[in-house]
């Protein structure tokens, strides 16, 4: 805890490029950056509303060139920034609403193999997929329990195939509790979850990632546990 390099208050996101360096995002605004051993590089961001600035920089991801994409979810900022790998600002994009290329606390961020950017919004209850450049492509999703549908898209991954892999959270009893897999275009595939403490349930299922062989990892906050699964063809 605290404010010095490789210290963090409450670090949400986390993301690790193609030569093995870890990206981390934190409360205290700002993204630091460290080799695959955990020691110091560099890091950027200030509190604020101006480029490279934060207000709560959260869900991070390294597109195939070593670019960073960070959200801000804050109502202040409600936006997408790029960065290089070294952090300097390349671009952004969002403001707060529900119109295209906009965005009610955009949690999660994931990059595909052709560096196009999906975003999933807590309070917009959807996902909406970008270019590399930020210009809005498409999206999907609306609030409630079906296919498709979420209560709270919290986290967003993307498998070698392009497939989507959005958490959607809930923390209370009644809530979805389960993961949602769609492809490229958001075409839904399958879910699985429900509310429980059992092998393949959650109770708040938050972070997602999925490895090179398409397995899938969530960890589930309020049981203090990480799960692995299949791709869930």
């Amino acid at each position: 805890m605290g404010t010095g390099d490789g210290q963090f208050r409450f670090p949400w996101g986390i993301a690790v490029n193609g030569s093995g360096n870890v990206y981390v995002s934190a409360s205290n605004e700002r993204v630091q950056k460290f080799d695959s051993s955990g020691n110091f590089i560099t890091k950027w961001g200030s509190e604020g509303t101006g480029d490279g600035q934060f207000y709560d920089s959260d869900g991070v991801a390294v597109d195939g060139s070593g670019n960073v994409y960070v959200a801000d979810p804050n109502s202040n900022n409600n936006r997408v920034q790029k960065f290089d790998s070294s952090g300097n600002f390349l671009l952004k994009w969002g403001s707060e609403g529900t119109g295209d290329g906009q965005f009610n606390s955009p949690q999660g961020v994931a990059v595909d193999g052709s560096g196009n950017v999906y975003v999933s919004e807590r309070y917009n209850y959807r996902v909406q997929k970008f270019d590399s450049s930020g210009n809005f492509l498409l999206k999907w999703g609306s609030e409630g329990t079906g296919d498709g549908q979420f209560y709270d898209a919290f986290r967003v991954a993307v498998d070698g195939s392009g497939n989507v892999y959005v958490s959607d959270r809930g923390a209370l009893s009644g809530s979805n509790h389960r993961i949602q897999k769609f492809d490229s275009t958001g075409n839904f595939i399958t879910k699985w979850g429900s509310d429980g403490a059992g092998d393949g349930q959650f109770r708040g299922a938050s972070g997602i990632a999925v490895d090179s062989s398409g397995n899938v990892y969530v960890s589930d906050t309020p049981l203090n546990r990480i799960q692995k699964f299949t791709s869930g063809e």
